[in-house]
C-alpha cells in the first residue's frame, strides 16, 4: 500500500472537535476534503499527522492551537465608533460582518461587544486560541 509523504494528493474525512466535545466541522455527508500533503493548504498539526498513513487507516490527532489557527491576539479586536456603522448593520453579539482593509481586501469580524458608543469588532479565526481533536480516515492517496 501507498504510504502518505509530503508532496501526495490525499482525500480524508473528518470530524473536528473542541474540548467539550461539540463538533465545529465534519466532512459527514460530504465529499472528502481533497488537498495536497505538505502544501499548507491546512491547519499545521493536521498537515504533519498525514504522511505514514495508508488508504483505509484512521486515526484521531489532538493539536495544540499553536499548530492550528493560532493564539488569540490582542490586536485583532478593534473599537470602533458606533456612529460609524450603517444603521441598517446588525449589532448583536455574534454577528458576522465583513470589513475592508485599507489595501481593499475583505476581512471577516464578528461583533463581540457593543455599547452606546463603541462596537468592538474581532477578526482572529473563530477558532484561534482553541486546541482541536480530529477523527480522519485517509480515502485516497495519489503519489506525487
Amino acid at each position: 500500500m501507498t504510504e502518505v509523504k509530503s508532496g501526495d494528493t490525499v482525500a480524508i474525512h473528518y470530524t473536528g472537535t473542541l474540548a467539550d466535545g461539540s463538533t465545529f466541522d465534519s466532512s459527514d455527508g460530504r465529499d472528502p476534503l481533497e488537498f495536497v500533503v505538505g502544501s499548507g493548504q491546512i491547519i499545521p498539526g493536521l498537515d504533519v499527522a498525514l504522511p505514514g498513513m495508508s488508504v483505509g487507516d484512521k486515526k484521531t490527532v489532538e493539536i495544540a492551537s499553536e499548530q492550528a489557527y493560532g493564539p488569540v491576539n490582542p490586536e485583532m479586536r478593534q473599537a470602533v465608533p458606533r456612529e460609524g456603522i450603517p444603521p441598517e448593520v446588525p449589532l448583536e453579539i455574534g454577528t458576522q460582518l465583513q470589513m475592508q482593509t485599507p489595501d481593499g481586501h475583505a476581512l471577516p469580524v464578528i461583533v463581540v461587544e457593543v455599547d452606546e458608543a463603541t462596537v468592538t469588532l474581532d477578526a482572529n479565526h473563530p477558532l484561534a486560541g482553541k486546541d482541536l481533536t480530529f477523527d480522519i480516515e485517509l480515502m485516497r492517496v495519489d503519489a506525487a
